[in-house]
């Protein structure tokens, strides 16, 4: 089960937003499958998408769309299949889902952008696709949102979704947002996928740069596996149907406080990935302090959180910590002075000049192991750079779900 992670409950709407799904039996008969967004006219969309070279024929198509500089109408995905690795015809399924959701709503193709997730190497089923599209549309709706989050999950447990209303120069601004993501994460920019709208406004850099900037706070500190995903896409909605005026200035506190909000929704479902994390038990925050710069605190931190060896002595709950010291050893940082360093696992020194700490005891260690949210922490006394990663355990049932994946 998830660590620490129930299911939503409650889904703020987002003035502008509607929300349709359906069972369109891509993969499974009696499952959510299908989802359609639709967006008001002079919403705004943006988003950042995996830097895989093996991408994925949505994801192509959904930059081309964005670029196009069109007004987009709505968002289309499937889970199931996730349309990558199929060649010139996996681009023309692609853009013939965009085609026949944009029959049903009036507008052009190149107003839709299309998303997938699932199988890599399968060809898309777009007409069972095409046959779900006018259940979703017809059953589109502003509180559809957690129907929405079940809709684009795969092998997740648990449905993930969050809303937050912050009050902005007096004026109430709503954030929602819905992520899916269990296994092969370790976003290169993003989520697997991952969509959020508010009705607050901006202009449409601002935007862009808003999207980036949280997903370096949140999607981009996570890893469950160390496999990024050929579908990685996070979209960032504001329909600007708040009574905010329209945000214009990075350097205004609306922007602010609106970067701050959007990345608290991005990093709770981030956070909620790795809890879901495939057969996860445990839920660990790496936290890397008194760094040069970023950098070198990432490799650092990727270092831990990637070793096979470290993640199964978690899910052991086996202070077997030398195996992290070997890490943050073979991470790339060639001038480390492993000497001055310190290792903490949650309040417990375990390592300091260069070796094991005085007052460190095996039962502190196991103590520690035994729970089930834990932090490791190393401070590396090199400068003033912090940074912060998420991840999980490896356990048996990792290797069961993804050896039976296709089954």
């Amino acid at each position: 089960m998830p660590v620490n992670l129930n299911p939503p409950v409650a889904a703020l709407p987002v003035a502008g937003v509607s929300l349709g799904f359906a069972q369109a039996n891509i993969k499974r008969e009696n499952r959510k499958d299908l989802l359609v967004i639709g967006l008001c006219g002079g919403a705004r969309v943006a988003g950042v998408f995996t830097k895989n070279r093996f991408c994925a024929a949505p994801v192509i198509v959904a930059r081309e769309h964005l670029a196009t500089g069109n007004s987009i109408r709505a968002l289309v995905v499937n889970t199931g299949n996730a349309n990558a690795g199929t060649g010139d015809q996996g681009l023309a399924d692609a853009q013939s889902t965009c085609a026949a959701l944009a029959g049903l709503l009036g507008c052009q193709a190149t107003q839709i952008l299309p998303f997938s997730t699932g199988v890599i190497m399968e060809p898309l089923p777009v007409a069972k696709i095409a046959a779900g599209l006018p259940a979703a549309v017809a059953n589109m709706s502003e509180d559809n949102w957690l129907n929405a989050a079940e809709a684009i999950m795969t092998t997740d447990i648990v449905a993930k979704a969050i809303s937050r209303q912050v009050i902005i120069d007096g004026v109430t601004v709503t954030i929602t947002g819905i992520a899916k993501g269990s296994g092969m994460i370790h976003p290169n920019m993003a989520t697997m996928l991952g969509y959020i709208a508010t009705d607050a406004g901006l202009s449409q850099p601002l935007l862009q740069q808003l999207v980036t900037e949280a997903a370096n706070r949140s999607f981009n500190c996570i890893t469950v596996d160390g496999d990024t995903s050929t579908n990685d896409s996070l979209m960032l909605i504001a329909t600007g149907k708040s009574l905010l005026p329209e945000i214009t200035s990075v350097d205004s506190t609306a922007y602010g406080a609106l970067l701050d909000a959007i990345s608290e929704v991005a990093i709770y479902l981030a956070q909620a990935i790795v809890r879901d994390g495939e057969g996860a038990t445990k839920f660990i925050t790496i936290k890397i302090e008194g760094g040069r710069d970023e950098d070198e605190c990432r490799k650092i931190g990727y270092a831990i959180a990637h070793s096979p060896l470290v993640k199964t002595a978690f899910f052991a709950s086996d202070p077997n910590l030398g195996r992290i010291l070997a890490a943050i050893g073979y991470a790339g940082v060639d001038d480390l002075d492993v000497a001055a360093l310190q290792l903490y696992l949650d309040d417990v020194l375990v390592a300091e000049h260069g070796g094991r700490a005085s007052s460190y005891s095996e039962a502190d260690g196991q103590r520690v192991m035994q729970q089930s949210d834990i932090t490791i922490r190393v401070v590396l006394n090199r400068g003033g750079v912090n940074a912060t990663l998420w991840t999980c355990d490896f356990s048996y049932d990792y290797v069961k779900i993804n050896a039976s994946y296709r089954s």
